[in-house]
């Protein structure tokens, strides 16, 4: 048997993928494309990922499932190679065929040292600009004890760190400070805690007292900002404001001082302006954004901001490029600031790994699984070097 992943988009995403390969078939080829659809690009990937499968892989069924499958099944079910086209309400169960989501917690290992383990899936919010919530239905919660069980049985395989993801995970029902305190109390092997993509309005104040005094919760956070302009963010739906995303990076920095950022910002959004455009870049040094992911805006099908007037499209691209150069400048400066510190280290890969506060290292000679502080010598491209302290 063969079964060959190949996963578009988010960690969610991944940790689903692999649960999907563990259920294949025994005795068959298979190749399980596990696609995105958040913006335009994504699809087209995912289609191209189809195409490269059929020719690279021709003696394997192609099972395409994810986003882009739910909001567009029959484009994927009329491509060559393609097998199966499953939804992502019975992804889990594709090759049982089942009606349901399996309740069993997704989970994916990464490089054998980093686990993924979903907590959550689906949205309640409709911001303007998303098909996710089409795809993915309303937000649903994972019991604590499945979870639990997962998070035990991925240490038990070998997982260093565990990377709590979904796709809205502090809509986790009862609080996702209040699961990462339960995880943490209940599996005292869990020395490293890491958490995907936060909404800041909705961080809660027993996340707030694990950001100050829980140090196996790792001190980076990725927020879903989006623009930094309050009639952008109003006109695409978001819930805060600009000062309220700025207040909570504040109140994350104030709670630990060696707390990173990231963001997601998208670029060009419908009836953006030069100045809400600028408003948008002083984000980055007002909310301290060390990891920016930038996307251009992109027209999804059926959603209210496709039908906004659009900005013209070499205008997206050159504030999506003016954004990632400043993104690109800070990282850079934040990166040289750490040079000659002590940093806390996982080796992920032969020599290479990251900081606690996820900046890339490499420390020759290092095995896969370490952990321990390491003094970082300079830089070597977008990475650390370091030896051991």
């Amino acid at each position: 048997m063969s079964v060959e992943t190949i996963t578009l988009g988010c960690r969610l995403n991944f940790a689903e993928s692999e649960t999907i390969a563990r259920s294949a078939p025994a005795g068959e080829n298979w190749v399980v494309v596990n696609s995105c659809a958040v913006t335009n690009e994504a699809v087209r990937q995912t289609r191209q990922a189809v195409r490269r499968a059929h020719r690279d892989r021709p003696d394997a069924r192609i099972l395409v499932t994810g986003c882009a499958a739910e909001l567009k099944s029959g484009m994927f079910a009329e491509m060559p190679g393609v097998a199966l086209v499953v939804g992502n309400a019975s992804k889990l169960n594709a090759f049982a065929m089942d009606d349901a989501m399996t309740s069993s917690v997704p989970t994916g290992m990464l490089h054998k040292v980093k686990s993924f383990v979903v907590v959550q899936t689906g949205c309640d919010h409709r911001c303007t600009f998303c098909s996710i919530w089409q795809a993915r239905g309303e937000s649903r919660s994972l019991p604590f004890e499945a979870i639990r069980d997962a998070v035990a049985r991925e240490i038990d395989l070998g997982a260093k760190e565990i990377v709590l993801t979904g796709v809205d995970i502090t809509d986790y029902a009862g609080g996702l400070g209040t699961l990462c305190q339960r995880l943490l109390t209940s599996e005292p092997r869990l020395r490293r805690l890491r958490l995907s993509s936060l909404d800041s309005i909705e961080i809660d104040e027993a996340l707030f007292e694990l950001i100050a005094g829980e140090p196996r919760l790792m001190p980076h956070f990725h927020l879903s900002l989006q623009a930094g302009d309050d009639l952008i963010l109003k006109r695409m739906k978001r819930r805060h404001s600009r000062a309220e995303a700025v207040a909570a990076v504040a109140k994350i920095k104030a709670a630990r001082p060696d707390a990173t950022i990231g963001a997601d910002l998208i670029a060009g959004f419908p009836t953006e302006t030069e100045e809400m455009a600028l408003n948008s870049l002083r984000l980055l040094d007002d909310c301290d954004v060390v990891a920016a992911h930038i996307f251009p805006f992109s027209a999804r099908p059926d959603t209210p901001a496709a039908r906004m007037p659009l900005v013209a499209s070499e205008v997206v691209k050159a504030r999506a490029a003016r954004l990632r150069a400043a993104a690109s400048e800070r990282r850079s400066r934040w990166l040289d600031s750490l040079v000659g510190s002590v940093q806390p280290v996982l080796i992920e890969g032969p020599g290479q790994g990251h900081s606690d506060a996820f900046a890339p290292v490499r420390l020759d000679g290092a095995a896969r699984g370490e952990t321990g502080r390491a003094r970082v010598t300079g830089r070597a491209g977008n990475a650390l070097t370091a030896v051991w302290a």
